[in-house]
């Protein structure tokens, strides 16, 4: 089978029903789920009915729903029939929708019930049905005669190629405008199919997904990858709080999870640290490293208990880790692995396995993709990071300028992230290159890693270090909750206490920030931030909206 592959989504899917009809596909934590047969089948109906609603091959069609088995159906049915997929982020508000819409020029819509009353503020003159994504209804234009039956057959065959578009991805990112990447049924799956080669997965693995559908990483890595190995994907059908997540993790036992960064440093910083510094016993047992790594091994033990006691593998991805939250899992011995890519990579550039993790690493390059760092800096190693590979997108849709400033004439892929390797061909991220900060001295300054020091520091929720007038000034978003907590044994109004004891946590911060960096990395002034930053779908934080 190896030779004859073709890596197109209906290609592989035919290999997994073929070899595991009856193995378990799809389901809601908590719920039978419906095994690959059913979910070939489910497809095929709905093929039948997106030819009813005469979708042809090379269309739009765009999905705007949370996480659900039929996502990955619909998203299927899209492809299968050599349409083209274009899964919104939920979070998209109407002006975004439409924008998108109109950009893409999508033609039908599947969203599901609590996303729909964003559709009602949306004007396109392409839209000409918009269906439910929980019964596949079509509640627009309303047709009676167009209905949906799971039993229905296509009434075609339909023949898609390597090349062909299979889904149209839009980011808002970090910087600012959408841009429709361009991805190929190519570009997918392979880089599905190398991902195995740095985590095995098989058709007894059990996937907990967390993160939204629509982004490449949970779309290529949490769902195309176990669909091509014959593994069961669980989903919850809330928001992942801690009230919906801890007994989905105890029902559905996973071996395999991909997450954020923000929820494993939550967690770490919110119920582990504090278990360790709460007391002066273990305070100061803490913070000697023998005694330490024996806590943190205990606290390991625990934490593998908490997420169902089977998990051997924790993606990390879509932002950089803090590396004292990255210390703690290694000392924890808990099955963290680190993985970069973007959305125009579809997305895995490099990544490692729970084995072979190395602090502040991201592995090396995955098996077919080239990496190497562009004009890099003579005595640090660092630049940009340049790419080459059969993942590369095939351009942003309608924008050839922009596609020419990002891949270049022998198809390099310029990431705008900078970094450098190790002896080994170990990939360390510095940051991005907009994100880079120039001082009047010409000093380059990673906001990132002065941000690391400034989200250890106590009540510390979050923070952004930006440039204003030639100095370093810290946004910080304390942790309000926690300080409540902790103040409210205060007889005066806690609120009131609180916000004065901001003020003395923000010079608290200033001095201890300032000491654990390089002097031209010191900043000039820490300043409360009322409000989490607003963020993208993998928890990066806009930063464009705070220049």
């Amino acid at each position: 089978m190896e030779k004859q592959q073709t890596l197109t989504f209906p290609f592989f899917f035919a290999e997994t029903v073929r070899q595991h009809p009856d193995k378990n596909a799809l389901a809601f934590s908590g719920e039978i789920p419906i095994t690959y047969s059913e979910l070939d089948q489910k497809i095929r109906s709905l093929i039948a009915l997106l030819e009813k609603l005469r979708i042809q091959p090379g269309d739009k069609v765009a999905i705007l729903s949370t996480n659900m088995p039929n996502w990955g159906a619909v998203y299927f049915a899209i492809t299968f029939m050599g349409a083209v997929a274009v899964p919104l982020l939920p979070d998209f508000n109407p002006e975004e929708i439409e924008n998108i819409l109109n950009h893409s020029g999508s033609t039908a819509i599947f969203a599901s019930r609590g996303l729909q009353t964003k559709l009602k503020q949306v004007k396109t003159p392409h839209l000409a049905f918009q269906c439910c994504m929980e019964d596949f209804s079509v509640c627009r234009p309303g047709e009676d005669q167009v209905q949906y039956d799971p039993s229905d057959q296509p009434s075609r065959d339909y023949t898609v190629s390597e090349d062909d578009l299979a889904a149209m991805i839009y980011t808002s990112g970090t910087t600012g405008k959408s841009k429709g990447v361009m991805l190929t049924h190519k570009n997918i799956c392979f880089t599905a199919l190398k991902s195995k080669g740095v985590q095995y997965v098989d058709h007894t693995d059990r996937f907990l997904s967390v993160l939204p559908l629509s982004h490449t990483y949970e779309n290529t890595i949490g769902f195309i990858l176990p669909m091509m190995c014959g593994s069961c994907v669980y989903y919850l059908d809330k928001p992942p709080s801690p009230s919906v997540l801890l007994p989905a993790l105890e029902k559905v036992k996973p071996t395999m999870m991909l997450t954020v960064p923000l929820i494993i440093e939550k967690i770490y910083r919110n119920r582990i640290l504090p278990s360790f510094t709460s007391r002066k016993l273990t305070r100061t047992l803490y913070s000697v490293p023998f005694f330490r790594k024996q806590l943190n091994l205990l606290a390991g033990k625990k934490l593998k208990k908490t997420f169902g006691g089977h998990l051997k593998f924790y993606g990390i991805g879509g932002a950089k880790l803090d590396p004292v939250v990255e210390k703690f899992l290694i000392e924890a011995r808990f099955p963290y692995a680190i993985g970069y890519g973007l959305t125009e990579t579809s997305p895995l550039l490099a990544g490692v396995n729970p084995k072979n993790v190395r602090l502040e690493s991201t592995g090396p390059a995955i098996e077919g993709v080239e990496l190497l760092i562009h004009d890099p800096h003579p005595e640090t190693g660092e630049g940009e990071i340049w790419a080459k590979g059969p993942n590369i997108m095939k351009g942003y849709y309608n924008e050839p300028e922009l596609t020419r400033q990002v891949i270049t004439d022998d198809g390099w892929f310029r990431t705008g992230d900078l970094g450098k390797f190790d002896d080994d061909h170990f990939l360390y991220i510095k940051g991005r290159s907009k994100n880079v900060i120039v001082m009047p001295g010409g000093e380059n300054i990673y906001p990132e890693e002065i941000e690391s020091v400034i989200n250890n520091f106590h009540f510390v929720a979050e923070s952004l270090v930006i440039e204003k007038k030639g100095k370093l000034v810290a946004l910080v978003h304390f942790n309000q909750e926690e300080l409540e907590k902790k103040y409210q044994h205060l007889k005066e109004e806690v609120r009131q206490y609180v916000e004065k004891r901001k003020l003395e946590l923000s010079r608290e911060l200033h001095t201890y920030v300032n000491a654990r960096v390089n002097k031209f990395s010191r900043v000039q002034a820490v300043i409360s931030h009322p409000h989490p930053f607003q963020k993208t779908a993998t928890q990066k934080i806009k930063r464009f909206l705070y220049k």
